[in-house]
């Protein structure tokens, strides 16, 4: 009761937004913004009307409307001015504009709201913690409450009078330069809050772990909840538990003997990608231990290869689950091009994730209520793709679709021998793209492709033989045929590609593609890989023209024992 009395009933002494300049920057970056590129906005994934976004902040589901905040900058297509995006959704998939959350107003946010995360205190009460960068520079971490508990929309926020709750001094000598992106609180069995902040000391990835008895008062742990050596900076940082026994999502604060628990972090260095870690938390030490240290961050598993950035989980109560929102930036180089466009940046389709039954990994799967936009199923009876074909998917809105399906393959004599050397799965899907031809592939998917097949971007497995008689799977999303029309010193055009666990000697190697304008999420292996690619079709791949296509590039036919094909309606969309 503490803390309701110092914070919430203190709410009227709080410093305020200032509600008018919000409603008024909130009617002026609505407005959609209609250039030649225009196609290349997505029907179905999250983006503001126009301008620059980046993380998605603090998701969280209030009095059952869900709200995502997210990194936004109102008047350009490129970084800087950064305030809190706001759009609410009753499915997930439906979006509508608020004003913005949270604005630069004071000194410890001066030049920028950063992000952040919402913890639901005691009776509900949502909480923001946000990083800020205060007028000299330096990154702070402040507390922002809703305005009215009893508006299911959070319109208004107002700041701390406590702000900054932690800042770097001479005393903690933290890098106010490397110090930010304050993580969910948890509330621990000794009945005080815990949260992480992101750090790095001497190129060393740090999650600094603090304490508070009422959300306001923080103090640091004597040891970081986690950190890695040589790891670089971790930002954003993500913790959570996991059942051992349920695909069921759990709440912040679960600790139990079937639950572990999830470090993720963001590296803002080669690559730049969200990798993450499982092991066990230990409330007593308030520490965390992977399982097994070989794929800690920078080492293991990531959420996505592809471009999937500055991620963050929330726990739906509504449903039961733990659901994962990620940045998907563009593949420019020159950023001119964004502010050319007028817009920059989406968030990834929301994913479900749970823990495998393995224990060892996370597997993410489109959340089921973008399926209601499906419409007009295409679907084809087992088939076998020969070897060297290439076969339409027709009646199919090619720009905006969900693809489902699954291969195997009769025998695997066939399979090319995996090479000793071959370490790094994104260079091998580079040497061995779609044009390749194999043994047991490439086979899959050719997407946003021209009629006459000179642009395409593919999605397709390979199937290596190992040294010890096992077999290896390679999946790969290939970008080298993607934006033909763009010059590769603009535009990025790498080829991803993972190891995808899965033996086809036991298993069907199963894909799905989501497809939407300028965008290609693809979910190996019934969620264990993922890759989110972004692209630009050329006028003759678009308005109509886009096609998609099963390729089979290898030397033995495989079978499709599952294809199923959707177009897609599209979302209200901000």
């Amino acid at each position: 009761m503490g803390y309701v009395r110092s914070v919430w009933l203190g709410v009227f002494v709080f410093i305020s937004i200032h509600s008018y300049g919000n409603i008024r920057l909130f009617e002026a970056s609505s407005r959609v913004i209609q250039t030649p590129d225009h196609i290349y906005r997505t029907a179905y994934h999250f983006q503001p009307a126009k301008y620059w976004m980046n993380d998605p902040n603090g998701p969280v589901i209030y009095m059952g409307i869900y709200h995502l905040f997210y990194q936004y900058n109102p008047y350009d297509a490129q970084t800087g001015n950064i305030v809190w995006g706001h759009s609410t959704s009753t499915d997930l998939v439906n979006w509508t504009p608020q004003p913005p959350a949270l604005l630069p107003s004071e000194p410890y946010d001066f030049k920028g709201c950063f992000t952040g995360s919402t913890t639901l205190l005691s009776g509900g009460k949502p909480a923001v913690l946000y990083t800020g960068l205060d007028f000299s520079g330096i990154q702070v971490q402040n507390l922002a409450v809703p305005k009215n508990v009893a508006d299911p929309y959070l319109r208004e926020w107002v700041k701390s009078p406590y702000n900054p709750l932690i800042a770097p001094n001479s005393v903690n000598k933290i890098d106010g330069q490397n110090f930010r992106d304050p993580s969910t609180a948890w509330l621990n069995p000794d009945g005080n809050w815990r949260m992480v902040v992101g750090n790095q000391q001497n190129g060393s990835g740090i999650g600094l772990l603090y304490r508070s008895k009422n959300f306001i008062d923080w103090i640091q742990a004597e040891n970081p909840l986690h950190f890695l050596n040589n790891s670089g900076m971790w930002e954003c940082p993500d913790f959570f538990p996991v059942s051992k026994i349920s695909k069921n999502g759990l709440e912040t604060s679960t600790i139990g003997p079937n639950v572990k628990h999830v470090f993720k972090a963001s590296t803002p260095s080669t690559p730049i990608t969200d990798y993450y870690t499982i092991g066990t938390y230990n409330p007593n030490k308030d520490i965390f231990i992977p399982d097994n240290k070989s794929l800690d961050i920078g080492l293991g598993f990531r959420y996505d290869y592809g471009k999937f950035y500055a991620s963050k989980t929330f726990f739906d109560s509504s449903t039961s689950r733990r659901i994962l929102f990620g940045w998907v930036y563009e593949s420019v180089n020159n950023l001119e091009i964004n502010s050319m466009r007028g817009w920059a940046g989406l968030q990834g389709i929301p994913r479900r994730i749970w823990l495998h039954k393995s224990g060892n990994q996370l597997l993410q799967w489109p959340i089921f209520e973008i399926e209601k936009l499906r419409m007009n199923p295409v679907i084809e009876d087992t088939t076998v793709l020969m070897p060297g074909s290439i076969r339409e998917i027709s009646g199919v809105n090619a720009t905006q679709a969900d693809v489902e399906m699954s291969f195997s393959a009769k025998t695997l004599e066939n399979a090319e021998k995996w090479e000793a050397n071959w370490t790094n799965p994104q260079l091998v899907c580079s040497i061995k793209g779609a044009t390749v031809k194999g043994g047991l592939g490439p086979f899959g998917l050719l997407v946003l492709a021209s009629k006459d097949m000179q642009e395409y971007t593919a999605i397709f497995f390979r199937i290596f033989k190992g040294d010890n008689n096992n077999f290896i799977v390679l999946m790969c999303s290939d970008q080298t045929r993607s934006s033909l029309h763009l010059p590769s010193s603009d535009y990025d055009k790498t080829t991803y590609g993972v190891l995808l666990n899965v033996d086809p000697l036991q298993e069907k190697l199963s894909l799905r593609t989501l497809i939407d304008h300028s965008i290609v999420e693809s979910f190996g292996g019934e969620g264990k890989a993922c890759i989110t690619a972004r692209v630009y079709p050329t006028n003759l791949a678009v308005d109509g023209a886009t096609h998609l296509y099963v390729f089979n590039n290898g030397s033995q036919s495989v079978d499709i024992s599952k294809l199923t094909a959707w177009s897609m309606k599209t979302a209200q969309i901000n």
